[in-house]
């Protein structure tokens, strides 16, 4: 590790979350967002996951449901590096998530190991224990791999940022992949899927859509989906609070979504006899609607699995979002490896690896 004392002591500072981007202190929340927009771009090799400052700020504004804060590492003026911390608000949560973020040519100088100590700290002070956090990679890296406590996928062993947290105490539990779908070839294929699913699905399930807001007639049954989100997703060794969601939660979200300045088209299947959501899949975009779309989340609750259920709202969702929103070139989504079922749906619609997402856990000594 290189000394930090290259010509000022590097120091960190709390970042205020401010009223709007161009506000007078707004300066170190935009630098981390330029710098986790400069990570991704260096560690997937492509920037389908860049998000604006507004799209941040719309996010941490709201601070009812989920606890946001950052530090920023500064030598001088200058900001180095930059952590993000959420934890719930929830009174039975029990870990705190983060990403750790240096921008890259100044990497590997002491920079990681600051940040990380104040994420230890903010979570021993909160009486949290499990400390969990994601770093990219690219495909087709050559080398040694390391594999996760899954047996699914693996991600490069001799990568820094695995070398890191592996020497900062971590394990890898789990290994996602980022797969895109071009949204300017040809839909033939999405269509035939849907017709075929829908077939197969039957009359007890319905397909819906909706653009955000949710409408009030399913908002108790989305509420409902999105809370299975924290128990029915593969998850590795992942520690995942469960999250209890009601109508006014969906509704803080809705506007939480606005304030993003996100358009957010939602596909989901009603299963009709009870009249509750069964599978949901979300598309989403900034105002710049020429970028990359991503995808939330994508669930088919457990005991409605085995209808096609997940072809069904992928699919759909697909051919409403080339109608909202024909600009967009592409879908970007993440799948744990491990879930085989639903990258199937995604490799026979078109969708293909773009990078790597290695999920890592630490356990802090009490």
């Amino acid at each position: 590790m290189t000394d930090l004392a290259e010509t000022t002591v590097v120091t960190v500072q709390r970042i205020p979350v401010p009223e709007t981007a161009d506000a007078a202190d707004a300066r170190l929340f935009l630098e981390m967002v330029r710098i986790a927009n400069a990570v991704c771009l260096a560690d997937a090799g492509h920037d389908y996951l860049h998000e604006e400052p507004d799209e941040m700020l719309g996010f941490w504004q709201d601070q009812s449901d989920w606890t946001q804060l950052g530090f920023a590492a500064l030598r001088g003026e200058d900001v180095l590096g930059a952590v993000k911390l959420m934890t719930s608000n929830q009174p039975d949560a029990s870990t705190v998530e983060f990403d750790l973020m240096v921008d890259p040519p100044h990497r590997g100088r002491g920079i990681e190991e600051l940040l990380l100590a104040e994420v230890e700290r903010e979570a021993r002070e909160r009486g949290l224990t499990t400390i969990q956090t994601w770093t990219l990679h690219r495909p087709h890296t050559d080398g040694a791999r390391l594999e996760p406590s899954t047996g699914w996928g693996s991600v490069p062993a001799e990568d820094p940022q695995t070398r890191f947290q592996l020497t900062s105490g971590f394990t890898l539990e789990q290994v996602e992949r980022n797969s895109v779908f071009d949204l300017t070839g040809d839909f033939s294929p999405v269509e035939r899927m849907l017709a075929e699913a829908l077939a197969v699905a039957g009359e007890d399930y319905r397909s819906i859509q909706w653009t955000s807001p949710t409408p009030p007639e399913y908002v108790d049954g989305f509420a409902y989906a999105i809370s299975r989100m924290s128990t029915d997703v593969p998850a590795g060794g992942l520690v995942i609070d469960e999250q209890h969601w009601d109508a006014a939660r969906v509704e803080r979200r809705d506007a939480r979504l606005k304030a993003q300045g996100l358009t957010v088209s939602v596909a989901a299947v009603l299963h009709v006899p009870t009249g509750r959501i069964a599978a949901y899949n979300e598309l989403a975009i900034g105002e710049d609607r020429a970028g990359a779309t991503q995808q939330f989340g994508t669930l088919v609750v457990k005991e409605h699995r085995g209808h096609r259920l997940g072809t069904i709202v992928k699919c759909a969702n697909l051919l409403r979002w080339r109608r909202l929103v024909p600009e967009s070139p592409r879908v970007s989504t993440f799948n744990a490896e491990e879930n085989r079922h639903m990258l199937d749906i995604n490799e026979t619609i078109g969708f293909v690896p773009a990078s790597y997402a290695g999920a890592w856990k630490k356990v802090l000594a009490v």
